[in-house]
C-alpha cells in the first residue's frame, strides 16, 4: 500500500472533525452520564464525590471536574489491597467481566464484554493501519493486557494479527520474513532488535522484508529513531499512548505533530499538586476520565505521565487537542521496555534476601535501548556469587524484566532515598 493512502482518511470523520465547541458539548453530555454511573455503581467513586462535597449533578462541564480529586496510578495497588480486588472502583459484578489482568506492580485491570472495550480501533486506523494488513504484535499476552488490547483493536478494523508477544527475536524475524508481514506493533527498541537480527542473518531489511508501517508505544520514540526507521528502512512510524487502566489516550495522525486526544474519554493536563487544569503549552500530569465505560467508570485517573498539549488546528482536520510529547513522570513509577516498574517492586525483590540491605533500580539509555541495572547493597559476610543467580531470577519474576545486577556499597547508590533512578535523556 502506498504511504499516502495510509495517511488519509478517518475512522469516524464526523466525530473527529467536529468543531471543538460542538465536540466539547458532546463530551460534556457523555460526562454527565458517566459521573452518575460512577457515583451509583462504584463505592470508591461515591466516596470520592462525598469527600469533595459534591454530587454527580454538580459535574456538568469539563471545568467542573476540577472539584474532584485525582486517583493516582501510583496508589492503585494500595487502593486495591484496602478493598480487593479493584479498590471499590469497579462498576459491575466480577461475573460481568471478560478478563482480569495483573499488570506490573500487582495491579488488577478489568476488561468488559463491550466491543472495542479499549477504544483502540480508531487509534490503529488513524495511525495508518488498514484492513488486510498482517501485523506482528509484540506486546505481552501473558497476564498483562497489552497484547490482547492491541490484538482486539487491530482485528476490529480488519487486520490479521500474529501474536508474537515479547522476546524470541529469531522467531519474530522468521515470522516477519516468511509471513510477509506488513505491520508491527510494539516498543521501538524491539523493532530495532528485529532489524539488527535480520541483518546479522544476511538479510537486507528494506529489500527482503515487506514491513510498511510500525505503530509504537511503551517507550519514548525519539526523532532519531523514527528517522532511521523511515529513511533507512522505508517503514512509516507513528505512535500512540494507552494504559492498562484506561485504554486509548492519544495517537499520532499522518502529520506526526503531536498525539490527538482519543475520543470517548476526557483528557486533562493538570498541575500535579493542585489538580487544576493547565492551558496549552504548560507541562502537567495527564489525567483521564472514561466515558461510556460502566465497567470501570474512572473519573480523573492520574496516569503519572507528564506532558503538555497544543490546541491549534491540525492540518489533518481533526479538532481535538494534541499531547506534544511525554517529558517525564510525576512519581518514581517508571516505564522500562514498555513495562511499568514501581518502587514497591524493588522492595519486593529484596524482601526474600536477608543478605541484601538496600537496592535501587537504575534506568539508562544505551544504543537506543533501555538498560536496567539493579544495584544491591550486601551485608558484610554475604556471597555475591551465591546470590547473583537467584537475585536475577527474582527480578525477572517480580519486575517481569531482565536486569544487570551490580553489587555496590551504600555510598554508591545514585540517590539513596529513591528506589528507582531514571537517567535517560531524550531528544
Amino acid at each position: 500500500m502506498k504511504k499516502d493512502e495510509r495517511l488519509r482518511g478517518y475512522y469516524d470523520e464526523q466525530l473527529e472533525t467536529l468543531p471543538w465547541e460542538q465536540k466539547k458539548n458532546f463530551l460534556e453530555n457523555l460526562l454527565q452520564r458517566a459521573v452518575m454511573t460512577a457515583y451509583e455503581q462504584a463505592p470508591a467513586m461515591r466516596a470520592k464525590f462525598e469527600a469533595a462535597g459534591v454530587g454527580p449533578t454538580d459535574i456538568r462541564s469539563l471545568q467542573d471536574l476540577q472539584s474532584l480529586g485525582i486517583i493516582p496510578k501510583a496508589k492503585m495497588r494500595q487502593l486495591q489491597q484496602a478493598s480487593p480486588p479493584f479498590g471499590g472502583l469497579l462498576g459491575v459484578d466480577l461475573d460481568k467481566l471478560r478478563r482480569i489482568y495483573s499488570s506490573p506492580g500487582a495491579i488488577f485491570d478489568p476488561e468488559g464484554f463491550q466491543a472495542d472495550y479499549w477504544r483502540l480501533q480508531a487509534v490503529f486506523f488513524n495511525t495508518g493501519f488498514r484492513p488486510g494488513d498482517r501485523i506482528l504484535n509484540t506486546f505481552s499476552y501473558h497476564l498483562t493486557p497489552g497484547g490482547l488490547m492491541c490484538d482486539q483493536g487491530l482485528s476490529g478494523i480488519g487486520c490479521t494479527v500474529v501474536p508474537g508477544g515479547v522476546g524470541n527475536t529469531e522467531t519474530q524475524v522468521q515470522l516477519m520474513d516468511e509471513l510477509k508481514l506488513t505491520g508491527y506493533v510494539g516498543v521501538p527498541s524491539f523493532l530495532q532488535a528485529i532489524i539488527e537480527r535480520a541483518e546479522q542473518n544476511g538479510k537486507d531489511f528494506r529489500r527482503d522484508f515487506n514491513l510498511e508501517i510500525a505503530v509504537t508505544a511503551g517507550e519514548m520514540l525519539t526523532d532519531a529513531t523514527r528517522n532511521q526507521f523511515e529513511e533507512k528502512y522505508g517503514v512509516l512510524v507513528r505512535q500512540f499512548l494507552a494504559t492498562a487502566d484506561v485504554g486509548a489516550i492519544a495517537y499520532e495522525c499522518g502529520q506526526k505533530n503531536g498525539m490527538h486526544f482519543a475520543d470517548y474519554r476526557i483528557i486533562e493536563v493538570v498541575d500535579p499538586e493542585t489538580g487544576k487544569q493547565l492551558g496549552a503549552g504548560q507541562v502537567g500530569e495527564v489525567v483521564v476520565t472514561l466515558l461510556e465505560n460502566p465497567v470501570y467508570p474512572l473519573i480523573r485517573f492520574g496516569t503519572g505521565d507528564l506532558s503538555f498539549y497544543e490546541d491549534d488546528p491540525c492540518p489533518c482536520g481533526r479538532t481535538s487537542p494534541r499531547l506534544m510529547k511525554l517529558v517525564g513522570r510525576v512519581d518514581q513509577v517508571t516505564k522500562v521496555r514498555g513495562m511499568f516498574i514501581h518502587p514497591s517492586q524493588v522492595e519486593e525483590v529484596i524482601a526474600v534476601f536477608s543478605e541484601i540491605q538496600a537496592a535501587q533500580a537504575v534506568v539508562e539509555r544505551e544504543h537506543g535501548r533501555d538498560k536496567l541495572t539493579f544495584l544491591a547493597v550486601l551485608g558484610q559476610d554475604s556471597s555475591q556469587k551465591e546470590l547473583l543467580s537467584p537475585l536475577q531470577e527474582r527480578i525477572r519474576t517480580v519486575l517481569k524484566l531482565r536486569a544487570d545486577v551490580t553489587f555496590v556499597q551504600a555510598s554508591d547508590l545514585r540517590e539513596p532515598d529513591k528506589r528507582i533512578v531514571d537517567l535517560r535523556e531524550w531528544d
